[in-house]
């Protein structure tokens, strides 16, 4: 076992966290945009919400045995990896505005899957759980200068 083991877990988890907020920030930087892409039909569509999945870096069959047999001296902390940022197939919402230059005959028009309340709640809990990974790197950090300390 590597004496950096927590602190490269703590650091994959914050370069995920750090995409996650990005990815966040671009949701509530097009919460109004109308004309984002084009789909299968040619239609222009709205922007569509996106999101961060997240997952353990080591997923093999030896990490569950180790975890299944209790034996976690081979099963070190290896971090989280992101997988994909996926759209939000949650439908667009339609908002009456007869001369908005996107609306349709009947005067809607689609507006995104945003809702900027969703979003700030994503944003904070991103926030603190990169916080938290800052803590725990920091912990870590602190523990190696003492144990180098010992020595003197």
């Amino acid at each position: 076992m590597s004496i950096f083991n927590a602190m490269n877990a703590s650091a994959s988890a914050l370069t995920a966290q750090r995409l996650r907020m990005d990815v966040i920030s671009s949701n509530i930087a097009n919460a109004n945009t109308t004309r984002a892409s084009v789909n299968e039909n040619g239609a222009v569509e709205p922007y569509r919400r996106k999101m961060v999945e997240v997952e353990p870096s080591d997923r093999n069959f030896r990490t569950f045995l180790n975890k299944a047999t209790n034996n976690t001296s081979n099963n070190p902390a290896s971090g989280v990896k992101v997988t994909s940022i996926v759209e939000d197939e949650e439908p667009f919402k339609l908002v009456y505005n007869p001369t908005h230059p996107d609306a349709n005959e009947a005067g809607y028009v689609q507006m995104p899957n945003v809702d900027p309340l969703k979003e700030m709640v994503d944003l904070m809990s991103a926030t603190r759980s990169y916080e938290a990974n800052i803590t725990a790197l920091n912990a870590s950090k602190s523990m190696l200068m003492k144990a180098l300390e010992i020595g003197k």
